[in-house]
């Protein structure tokens, strides 16, 4: 018997989304290692727009995660929606796991695309990926903005969240194998209550988004660089940077913004959008574009 996936039937939707906006998926090869999926412009060229990197989260794939920016983005940019090394269609032989590893990876893919100057825009542990790509690319990297993202989580702040979530490993909600693991996941991340949805429901998004490259991802989590120790060792980034934060948050709580915006500097700002979580470019996406499209069209 076939089963029938409503989850398989959204993704047919997002994507057509994602080609309503002019955007195509694309793969290329960065190196003799590694190939990146995305979708992106079918000719950068044509028109002189800014270039924006929109750099998703530990979870679904970049489809799932920033449909509505698409949407509103894509006519005033050229944008482009990578899939990290690991996630749908990206791959690699390498044996490096870090977040910095995904940053280089995605400077390559701009670098290969001849795209010289970029904007880039990160939630959660794409926002780890979008400071380290600013940080080591401050000619090309113009505008960052860090949505959701502990950048400057220390190792106690694992442990709180361990708490939080009244697991024993990260990986428990981060890459849920259960309904009851995806429901502590959508505790922590989404505002709005998730405890009544189905079992077989809450299995589909287990078994179609999280099951990929299980193994992969638990390196990637393992491989991380930030958070493993009791010091943020942040360089204080040269471009300007918006801070973006659910005021709900309960993986990276808000005071983790206020850390950031400490610790990167004097071109840092924070905003909050009440009545979200973890994902506020979802929760609240017509604030949260309007904010992101001030700080990026405006003025340094």
């Amino acid at each position: 018997m076939t089963f029938f996936s409503l989850v398989s039937l959204y993704a047919t939707y997002l994507r057509r989304c994602f080609s309503a906006s002019g955007l195509t998926p694309q793969s290329v090869a960065i190196d003799n290692d590694t190939t990146i999926h995305f979708w992106g412009p079918k000719t950068a060229t044509a028109t002189k727009k800014p270039a924006l990197i929109m750099i998703h989260g530990f979870g679904p794939t970049a489809i799932w995660q920033w449909r509505r920016q698409v949407q509103f983005f894509s006519s005033n940019f050229h944008v482009y929606v990578p899939d990290l090394v690991f996630f749908g269609d990206s791959t690699t032989k390498s044996g490096e796991r870090s977040e910095i590893f995904q940053a280089v990876c995605l400077g390559k893919l701009m670098e290969k695309l001849g795209v010289k100057k970029f904007h880039v825009m990160g939630t959660s542990y794409g926002g780890f990926v979008a400071y380290h790509m600013a940080r080591m690319l401050p000619e090309n990297v113009e505008k960052v903005v860090i949505a959701s993202s502990g950048v400057s989580i220390k190792k106690g702040d694992n442990e709180t969240l361990l708490k939080r979530a009244d697991s024993e490993k990260v990986e428990d909600f981060m890459l849920p194998e259960t309904a009851d693991q995806l429901r502590t996941l959508a505790r922590l991340a989404v505002f709005r209550s998730f405890s009544m949805m189905p079992d077989f429901f809450l299995n589909d998004f287990v078994q179609t988004l999280y099951t990929q490259n299980r193994k992969e991802k638990l390196e990637l989590l393992k491989g991380l660089t930030l958070g493993r120790t009791e010091n943020a060792n942040l360089v204080p980034l040269e471009q300007d940077v918006l801070i973006v934060w659910g005021e709900q948050d309960q993986i990276f709580p808000l005071k983790l913004a206020f850390e950031l915006k400490e610790l990167l500097g004097e071109k840092a700002r924070v905003e909050v959008l009440k009545k979200t979580s973890h994902v506020p470019q979802i929760e609240d996406s017509g604030r949260f574009n309007d904010i992101v499209n001030e700080f990026l069209r405006g003025s340094s």
